[in-house]
């Protein structure tokens, strides 16, 4: 797990470092070469123990193979020269997915995309968890994406039962596709911040047939409310001519009146009228 590693001041070295030059300067212009190359190889040790911890950056240290602890606060630090220091960040990063082909829960191709919102949280997990944490992000994500595209249709045209589809239950796809994200890349210590699906559209392929069949079902469902409103206006017509004694329409009438009415409120194209002069029966 990760443990925190705390560093000595970096300063306290360099000032230890400048005396140690003026030290080694001293001794050569004295004739003290022995001493003076001593400290040579001192000077050059503490030289390599200093390190700079960025802000939101960390740096994660090992000695010999065991994994001594991650300095995460910002500062100019001096440890252990043998330490083998590796810099993580610690900031907030975007993955822009390009979108890829899937197929959907019922089989129909897909091209989706996503962005991902991340970063480091533990940096144990991140520097020895996984080879290359940033290249694992990139393919769990859209890994996860695929499983996401079989759980839920496209839209609902057809499979009417779905109450959720990936076009339009954008909240609920979004949050299963967050929750599946963090599900994979807890093992590489990473904090998912945001998930959501930039893009989606049918495949190239069946995106023409898609749209005409969008539109005849669109068209389909006009229809049936113009139908809808048109039955109710022709009964509320007879009912008015009824009730107020207007005309006495016998049944061959009636259908005839009904059949003019339906042409008329159904019909694609405004109606032209006909004046009849003469009687109704």
């Amino acid at each position: 797990m990760e443990k925190q590693y705390s560093g000595m001041s970096g300063y306290m070295f360099l000032f230890l470092e400048l005396i140690l030059l003026v030290l080694i300067v001293f001794g050569f212009m004295r004739g003290m070469i022995v001493p003076a190359v001593i400290l040579i190889p001192v000077f050059i040790l503490i030289a390599i123990g200093f390190t700079v911890v960025d802000p939101n950056q960390s740096c994660v240290m090992v000695l010999f193979g065991a994994y001594k602890g991650t300095i995460k606060t910002n500062g100019f630090y001096w440890v252990n020269p043998f330490f083998v220091r590796k810099k993580i960040s610690l900031r907030a990063r975007n993955f822009d997915s390009e979108t890829i082909k899937v197929n959907d829960k019922l089989g129909n191709p897909i091209m989706i995309g996503l962005v991902l919102v991340w970063r480091v949280a533990e940096t144990y997990k991140a520097a020895f968890g996984v080879d290359e944490y940033e290249h694992f992000v990139v393919v769990q994500s859209e890994a996860a994406l695929r499983k996401l595209a079989g759980l839920y249709p496209y839209d609902n045209i057809e499979d009417e039962s779905a109450k959720v589809t990936l076009r339009d239950g954008t909240e609920e796809v979004n949050d299963e596709l967050e929750r599946e994200i963090i599900e994979r890349l807890d093992i590489a210590g990473i904090e998912v911040i945001e998930a959501r699906i930039n893009h989606i559209a049918y495949a190239q392929e069946i995106a023409q047939a898609m749209l005409k069949r969008q539109q005849a079902t669109a068209i389909v469902a006009a229809r049936y409310k113009i139908v809808e409103g048109a039955v109710s206006m022709v009964e509320m017509a007879l009912e008015q001519l009824n009730e107020k004694g207007i005309v006495d329409l016998d049944e061959e009438k009636k259908a005839t009146m009904v059949s003019n009415l339906m042409v008329v409120l159904c019909g694609d194209k405004d109606a032209t009228p006909i004046v009849n002069t003469g009687s109704l029966y």
